[in-house]
């Protein structure tokens, strides 16, 4: 994670803060206001009704990731280690896995606001999409159109033109996404992305795979 990256978590969260923020958003939008609802007790939190989850709830391991789409590092991870936590953590029952939004740009609000629109079973399809396409959306890859961008990845998940801008403009999801990020910075800390909370414990924010794997290897030794 950048020194960079991390002063902008910071300002965004300001931002969130004093409910000012001039998020990318088009149009006015419609929808009803949502809160965070309250997590676990004793360090640990447990997924809410809003949260995009994987895996089962009972597994002895929970692990959250606050992850941003416009964020190198993220992409990272989730091309180097998403695919074997599923896979070898996941899968097996070992890990509960939520994943959450900390925008630290505006363009973060807009793509989430569409992932959120498709069915949920969806969702995580068109965060690795994403993911692996920033360079033809994304404004820290020097794209002037995000718009456009972002548009043509709603199209190939198979929202048209003039759904995509209503997702976006959907205000309901922006407060949800503000109301994440902001319990993120409250409960956990958390300035910059990817950072995971593994059974409530917090990792050093940008951490690599291998440290994540390590983390996950030596609690499963424990149970």
């Amino acid at each position: 994670m950048s020194r960079n990256q991390v002063l902008i978590g910071i300002v965004v969260l300001a931002l969130l803060v004093l409910g000012g923020a001039a998020w990318y958003v088009l149009g006015s939008g419609s929808g009803d206001s949502t809160t965070l609802s309250p997590g676990g007790g004793n360090g640990m939190t447990t997924a809410t009704a809003d949260d995009r989850t994987l895996g089962n709830p009972k597994a002895p391991i929970t692990v959250i990731e606050y992850a941003a789409p416009m964020c190198p590092h993220c992409a990272h991870m989730n091309e180097e280690g998403i695919p074997v936590l599923k896979a070898q953590y996941i899968d097996p029952g070992k890990v509960f896995y939520i994943f959450r939004v900390f925008p630290i740009g505006q363009a973060d609000i807009a793509a989430e606001s569409i992932a959120r629109c498709l069915p949920a079973d969806k969702y995580f399809q068109f965060i690795d999409l994403l993911s692996r396409n920033q360079a033809k959306w994304d404004p820290e890859n020097g794209i002037t159109d995000v718009h456009g961008g972002l548009v043509a990845m709603g199209r190939i998940a198979g929202l048209s033109g003039d759904q995509v801008d209503q997702c976006i403009a959907d205000k309901g999801v922006q407060k949800h996404t503000m109301d994440v990020a902001q319990d993120a910075s409250t409960r956990y800390g958390v300035t910059g992305t990817p950072t995971f909370v593994i059974n409530g414990e917090v990792q050093t924010p940008g951490a690599p795979w291998p440290d994540i794997k390590a983390k996950l290897d030596s609690l499963l030794a424990k149970k």
